[in-house]
Order: structure tokens, then C-alpha cells, then sequence
């Protein structure tokens, strides 16, 4: 497809210049932890921050609450993967070459595929993730956001995404995330509020700040039930004793 335009004048093409041109007078240390970054670490810091917002979100007296912030949190890697499927058809039908293929001088860090470049994988993959991280948590969500962006940042530098694709892979990666939301909280929240009451794996969804623990809410609520079924038999137990000692009572008399 013909729409994004590959020429020199076009401003997208002169800002992916002007950021992969960095690489001419960048130490060789930077160019490798820009390519590690861009590559692997920035989506295992992103990886690593949803695990400590699931951790965190749990922590709250608020059985509820935990229940609808981890359901958001399993959101977060779910649209990421929607996300990376939606991009198929699109990087298809735009079928835009990467910028080494259509421009001289742009110096590729890393080997590209063979693949299309828009819209960046990368940068949808990022955006999806921290996108549902915000809606779960807002301090852990912005962090992701600004991961997500020195990820794509990243991609442009190394050679293998316009500017353009990364923006387009940030949009459709909030879009995702954002859109379908609704829909995966209905979902999802039902199951994390079930998975809440269980007994033995309820911390997965809710640990409570203070010293109970929801296992030892749960037990404790079963011996107070069953205090109270032992403590109601003991009642009934007497009142027929009673009642048989005052028909004894009747006989007796009659």
C-alpha cells in the first residue's frame, strides 16, 4: 500500500534521520544497551511491573476491591496479545517495507526479520500492557506508560521502525486496552472474586494488610458457624430434656 509516503521531505522519514543518526557519534556502550533495551529489557521491566502491581493490588482490606484490581491486572497481558493480533492484518495491508529497505544511510542494529514495519509489534505490545496496568493501578500505569515510550523511542534509534509506526503502535495499544476493557472486567472480575472465597488460593486475588489473612478469615468464620450449630444443638438438646421430664412430671402426678 502506497498511503505512508517514504520520501526524504516527509517529516517522518527526517525524524527517523535525525534519532537513528545518534548512532554516528554514540559510544559503542550505548548502541548496546539501546539494542538490549529495545530488544528484550524494557519489556522485562514491563513484565516485571505487572508482577509487583499484582502484588501490590492485592494488599487491601477490601475483598472487592483486590478482586476488581487483579482482574485488571490479567487484563493487561490479555490485551497486550489481543493487540499483537489485531496488528496482523494491518501490518499486512499497509505492508510497509522497514526504513533500511527504502532509505540510504539508516544504520540497522539490530537484524530485522523480513517483516513489515507498520505498525511496531514492540511498541503496541508496551502500550496494551501498561495501558492495563493504569487502569489497575495509576502509579504502576504510568510508569509502564513511560516505558512504553523509551521502548519505542528505542525502535526508531536502532533502525528498524518510522516514527509512525511506533505512534501507531502506541494507539492501537491503548485503543485495545482501553476499548475492551469494560468487557474483560465483567469477565474477569467474577473469577477473581470467586477465586477470592477459596480458601487456598485466595491470596492469589486478596491479602489483606493486616495480620488475618483471608484463609484465616475463612476458618474463622467456619468455627464461629460451627460454634453456633453446636451451641443451637445444645439448646434443642435441652429443650427436649425438659420437655420429657415434664411429661414424666404429668404421669407421675396422674
Amino acid at each position: 500500500m502506497a498511503g505512508l509516503e517514504t520520501t526524504g521531505s516527509n517529516p517522518d522519514v527526517g525524524l527517523l534521520y535525525d534519532i537513528n543518526g545518534l548512532t554516528a557519534t554514540a559510544p559503542d556502550w550505548v548502541d548496546r544497551v539501546v539494542t538490549i533495551a529495545g530488544e528484550y529489557g524494557l519489556i522485562l521491566a514491563l513484565v516485571l511491573l505487572t508482577v509487583w502491581t499484582w502484588w501490590r493490588v492485592r494488599r487491601t482490606d477490601c475483598r472487592e476491591e483486590a478482586a476488581g484490581a487483579v482482574a485488571a491486572v490479567v487484563w493487561a497481558p490479555l490485551a497486550a496479545g489481543i493487540a499483537l493480533l489485531v496488528n496482523i492484518p494491518i501490518r499486512g495491508f499497509v505492508g510497509r517495507p522497514s526504513p533500511a529497505e527504502q532509505h540510504r544511510g539508516i544504520e540497522e542494529l539490530v537484524a530485522v526479520r523480513g517483516d513489515f514495519s507498520f505498525v511496531s509489534d514492540h511498541a503496541t505490545l508496551a502500550m496494551a500492557l501498561a495501558v492495563g496496568l493504569f487502569i489497575a493501578h495509576r502509579r504502576a500505569g504510568l510508569a509502564g506508560i513511560a516505558l512504553a515510550v523509551l521502548l519505542g523511542f528505542s525502535r526508531v534509534y536502532l533502525g528498524v521502525h518510522y516514527p509512525t509506526d511506533v505512534i501507531g503502535g502506541l494507539a492501537l495499544g491503548t485503543a485495545v486496552a482501553l476499548l475492551l476493557s469494560p468487557l474483560a472486567s465483567a469477565l474477569l472480575t467474577p473469577l477473581t472474586k470467586l477465586i477470592a472465597r477459596s480458601a487456598k488460593v485466595g491470596r492469589l486475588v486478596w491479602s489483606p494488610k493486616g495480620t488475618r489473612d483471608e484463609a484465616g478469615s475463612v476458618e474463622e468464620e467456619r468455627e464461629q458457624e460451627q460454634g453456633r450449630e453446636r451451641q443451637e444443638d445444645g439448646v434443642r438438646q435441652e429443650s427436649g430434656a425438659v420437655g420429657v421430664s415434664r411429661r414424666r412430671d404429668r404421669d407421675l402426678a396422674a
